[in-house]
């Protein structure tokens, strides 16, 4: 229904759906914390933001209902897909007791070991992923900022430096006078 609904609005509604069905898969599975990693960050955070651009557009519903029916077959295939895998998952999770399907050794919690797994085996590719986010976001604010003809711009040094002989002028109104 992501993809398949008329109003982008609801669209982003169901996203936020499938972020819940997916933490709800991650439960199953026996790893809580990135179930809640996943609502906090998507839900909370990515979801919410595109349900605000997507408010904030001036969308044309016309134009989004043409075609509509000629990617009714691709999603059937898919949605028939994921069906198959949602009852084999749950095939699984209940044939095993209802247990989750990934289970520590019960020496340590499933954030412990999660934590143990990523900051050991898979340090270097997380300290990767960090890297390459700093670099994206300097690289973000360098496009950005530049000077631009016409654009005023705060002066923090300009703002400290004032007093209040600067800012503020008392006038004296006869009474009956306007400011005009």
């Amino acid at each position: 229904m992501v993809v398949a609904s008329r109003n982008p609005v609801h669209s982003v509604m169901f996203l936020i759906l499938t972020f819940f069905s997916a933490a709800g898969l991650f439960i199953l599975m026996g790893a809580e914390f990135l179930a809640l990693l996943l609502i906090m960050v998507y839900v909370g955070a990515v979801a919410v933001l595109f349900l605000f651009v997507v408010m904030m557009l001036d969308v044309d519903f016309a134009e989004l209902k043409k075609g509509f029916l000629s990617y009714a077959p691709i999603g059937a295939i898919i949605a028939g897909i994921l069906l198959i895998e949602m009852i084999t998952l749950g095939a699984a999770y209940f044939s095993d007791g209802g247990r989750p399907l990934v289970v520590t050794d019960g020496t340590m919690s499933n954030l412990e070991a999660f934590g143990a797994v990523l900051y050991t085996k898979y340090a270097g590719a997380f300290e990767a992923a960090g890297f390459i986010l700093l670099v994206a976001m300097i690289g973000a604010i360098v496009l950005t900022l530049r000077e631009r003809e016409g654009v005023r711009r705060q002066d923090a040094n300009a703002q400290m430096a004032r007093t209040r002989k600067d800012g503020v002028e008392l006038v004296d109104i006869e009474p009956g006078q306007g400011l005009g």
